[in-house]
C-alpha cells in the first residue's frame, strides 16, 4: 500500500512535511545520545543500563519538551506573522528565542526534579542555554529554508501556468487568423469556378470574401478608417438584402470630411446587425434602417435607427444581446462612452454613440 506523502493533516501540513519534522527531531535525540553514550563509556566507564537509566530517558523528555515549545512558534511564524517584512521576523525571532529556552529550562528541570532525576547545576548550566537556542536556529533555518523552497515551486508552477496560458491564446489567435485565410482563399476559389451567368452569385461570394479579409484586418489593428467599416457594413448589409429582398430598405448619410477618421474595427456593423437581427426579420412588411454618422464638435455621432419591432423594455437591451453588450464594453474602456437606446418614432429602436476624433 503507498502512502500518501501529500495527504494535508492540519493547518495545510502535508503527511510527509510532519514525517520531516518528527525524522530531524529523532535525528537530532539519537544524535545526541549516540554521543553521550560513547563520552560515559569512555570516561566514565558507566553501564549500558546506567546509561539507559541516566541519560537516554532524560534526553527523550529534553526533545520531546522542545518539540511541544516548537508547535505553537512554528504556528506564529507560519500562519499568524508569515506576512510580515524579514526584519520584524528577526526581532520577533530573538525574543522568542529566549522564550523557548527559558520555558524549555523551567520545564525541562521541573520534571527532571519530579521523576528523582538530576540536570545540569552551576556553571555546566550555560549547556542549557547553547543547546536549546542552537536546537531552535537549526530547526527554524530548515523551516524558513523550506518555506522558501515551497513558495519558489509555487510561482515557478503558477509562471509555468500562465505561460501555458498565453501559448493557448496566442494559438487561439493564430487559428482564427487561419480560419478567415482559408475561409477567403476558398471563396475566391468558388468565386472563379463560377459560370459568368451566374453574376448575382459571384458578387455575394465576392463580398463575403471581403468581409473575411475585413474581419482578419480587425482581428489585427486597433483602428481602422472610417470608411473601410462603412464599406463592411454595406458589404455586409447587401447580403441581408439578397436574403430579405424588398422588405430591407437602408439609408446612409456620412458626413465625407470623417471618412479618413480612425475608429475601432467592428463597433459600427454589430449594431446594424442587431437592427437586422432583433427589428426587422420578424416583420412580413420588413423595415428601414437608416445609419448617420456626423460631426459633432470635437466627436464622431453615430446613430443607427430602424423601423422594426422595437422593444418594451429599453434598459435591458444591452445585457441581452452579444453584439449591444460586446459594443458598449469596448466603448466604455475606449473612451469612456456608451450605447444610448431610444425609441424610435413611429416604431423600432435608436441606437447611437459618441467618440473623439482629431479636428
Amino acid at each position: 500500500m503507498l502512502v500518501n506523502w501529500n495527504k494535508k493533516l492540519v493547518w495545510g501540513i502535508k503527511l510527509g512535511e510532519l514525517s520531516a519534522f518528527l525524522g530531524l527531531y529523532l535525528f537530532l535525540y539519537l544524535t545526541y545520545c549516540i554521543t553521550l553514550t560513547f563520552n560515559e563509556l569512555a570516561y566514565v566507564k558507566f553501564t549500558f543500563e546506567q546509561l539507559l537509566k541516566n541519560y537516554l530517558v532524560s534526553q527523550f523528555f529534553d526533545y520531546f519538551i522542545k518539540l511541544i515549545l516548537t508547535i505553537p512558534i512554528w504556528f506564529l511564524f507560519f500562519k499568524i506573522v508569515n506576512n510580515w517584512n524579514i526584519y520584524f521576523k528577526l526581532l520577533l525571532h530573538l525574543f522568542m528565542l529566549v522564550i523557548f529556552v527559558f520555558l524549555w529550562q523551567k520545564i525541562f528541570y521541573s520534571t527532571m526534579e519530579a521523576l528523582g532525576r538530576g540536570h545540569l547545576r552551576g556553571s555546566s548550566q550555560v549547556w542549557d542555554i547553547y543547546i536549546p537556542a542552537l536546537i531552535y536556529i537549526i530547526q527554524f533555518g530548515f523551516f524558513h529554508a523550506y518555506a522558501y523552497h515551497v513558495e519558489v515551486e509555487n510561482r515557478k508552477a503558477t509562471e509555468a501556468d500562465l505561460k501555458e496560458a498565453a501559448l493557448k491564446s496566442e494559438l487561439s489567435a493564430i487559428k482564427a487568423q487561419l480560419n478567415p485565410h482559408f475561409l477567403y482563399n476558398t471563396f475566391n476559389t468558388i468565386n472563379a469556378s463560377l459560370p459568368p451567368h451566374m453574376e448575382q452569385t459571384r458578387e455575394m461570394i465576392a463580398s463575403l470574401a471581403d468581409m473575411f479579409r475585413y474581419v482578419l484586418k480587425a482581428s489585427k489593428e486597433e483602428t481602422v478608417e472610417l470608411k473601410e467599416e462603412v464599406e463592411f457594413t454595406e458589404k455586409y448589409l447587401s447580403l441581408e438584402k439578397s436574403r430579405f429582398a424588398e422588405r430591407l430598405q437602408t439609408v446612409f448619410e456620412i458626413d465625407q470630411g470623417l471618412l479618413n477618421e480612425k475608429i475601432p474595427p467592428m463597433i459600427l456593423q454589430p449594431l446594424v446587425e442587431n437592427s437586422v437581427k432583433h427589428g426587422i426579420s420578424s416583420l412580413i412588411e420588413g423595415g428601414e434602417i437608416k445609419i448617420e454618422i456626423k460631426k459633432q464638435g470635437n466627436k464622431m455621432r453615430f446613430k443607427v435607427s430602424d423601423t422594426g419591432v422595437g422593444a418594451s423594455d429599453l434598459s435591458g437591451l444591452i445585457g441581452s444581446g452579444v453584439g449591444l453588450s460586446n459594443t458598449n464594453l469596448r466603448l466604455e474602456k475606449m473612451y469612456g462612452s456608451q450605447l444610448d437606446i431610444l425609441p424610435n418614432t413611429p416604431k423600432g429602436l435608436i441606437v447611437s454613440f459618441s467618440i473623439e476624433y482629431k479636428i
